[in-house]
């Protein structure tokens, strides 16, 4: 079936009509342009082909710069949602999404400075503001893509300086987490009935740096850690979430990639690999996951796939692992072997060097 579009990524508009075909993976990411932020659409076309669809305007401002996060950008958990953070303009914008058509819903204000996170379980969303002295603020999603502030859930980071990277719920959603890249310190949250957040409690990282998390299919916490960008010492370490206390107990602890800068995190759909996009070396790792909690890697020089450019944000779908590497302007894409192996396939060009989170659908 062939795709049709209203626009174009150099006209971008509030929406996006598309007729996409019923086996094709849509990949989005946004531009972060400091004039304007928007949402860059790709599809999976034929064999091996990352098609640009077009744009659609978010209504915000990026920063122009990195975000130094994972999850600009994410779903709700039924897909018809997209929320995107606006880092230049301090708010978030909604879109209901269709296999037809991305429609911008509305924007808000994130009730913080430079929102570089989002987090969405069922209709709970919090969004991590990562600038000033940083917080974390909840609001309720409606089923038509309005976000509704919650009163009084605003909560601060452990220190004025944390240099938060992500804000994340575990698998059931009665945790919410923050990753402090300055603090070396993983804050949790007990997510109340109303959405309200209780007192924090403040683990202290295994491994220098961390930054993005993933939850496996056991609730088992992977975090990655950039140990400050050191030249081959970035890490995975994985952790058991205590349901009663909120603690963190390390179970595999700073499991090396022999790379530099490991900062996003990404699990296969089976939930058998774990992927780490290493920032510093254009490279992705690999790690098998087991049902103990602890994570292997899968080469021994930690190289499962190699980008180029700085790979920052990924997604799995339909066995293809999609990698955003802005500084060469190009998704980069993986098909995912039975034993994890990663094999190079189609690359998306056009992406802008600011360009910031990336989800798959």
């Amino acid at each position: 079936m062939t795709t049709t579009i209203k626009t174009s990524l150099a006209s971008a508009a509030a929406a996006l009509a598309i007729i996409a075909s019923a086996n094709a993976t849509t990949v989005y990411t946004s531009s972060n342009d400091a004039g304007g932020n928007r949402i860059l659409v790709y599809e999976t076309q034929g064999a091996g082909a990352l098609v640009a669809r077009g744009a659609v305007d978010t209504g915000g401002l990026g920063n122009g710069g990195g975000l130094g996060s994972q999850g600009a950008l994410t779903l709700s958990d039924n897909g018809r949602i997209l929320l995107a953070v606006n880092a230049g303009s301090d708010s978030v914008t909604t879109f209901r999404v269709t296999r037809k058509r991305l429609q911008r819903v509305g924007v808000y204000p994130s009730g913080g400075e430079m929102p570089t996170s989002i987090a969405v379980k069922g209709d709970l969303v919090y969004v991590l503001n990562a600038g000033g002295s940083g917080n974390v603020s909840g609001f309720r999603l409606e089923a038509n893509g309005v976000l509704e502030p919650i009163a009084s859930s605003t909560r601060p980071l452990s220190s004025n300086a944390a240099a938060a990277a992500q804000v994340g719920f575990n698998r059931n959603g009665d945790a919410l987490l923050v990753t402090e890249r300055a603090t070396n310190n993983i804050r949790t949250f007990r997510v109340e009935e109303d959405g309200l957040l209780a007192a924090p409690v403040d683990n202290a990282s295994n491994g220098g740096t961390p930054f993005g998390f993933e939850f496996d299919r056991r609730d088992t916490l992977l975090v990655s850690e950039a140990f400050g960008g050191a030249a081959g010492q970035a890490a995975l370490s994985t952790y058991d979430l205590d349901p009663e206390n909120f603690r963190l107990e390390a179970i595999t602890g700073s499991a090396g990639t022999n790379q530099t800068a490991a900062c996003w995190v990404i699990i296969s759909e089976n939930g058998r690999f774990a992927y780490l996009t290493n920032t510093g070396s254009g490279t992705v790792t690999g790690y098998s996951l087991r049902r103990d909690g602890t994570a292997r890697r899968l080469d021994d020089s930690g190289v499962t796939g190699t980008t180029g450019g700085n790979p920052l944000d990924g997604d799995i779908k339909a066995n293809t692992l999609f990698v955003l590497s802005p500084r060469i302007g190009q998704i980069v894409s993986f098909n995912v072997g039975p034993n994890g192996a990663l094999t190079p396939g189609a690359i998306g060009a056009g992406v802008s060097t600011s360009a910031a989170g990336l989800v798959a659908w």
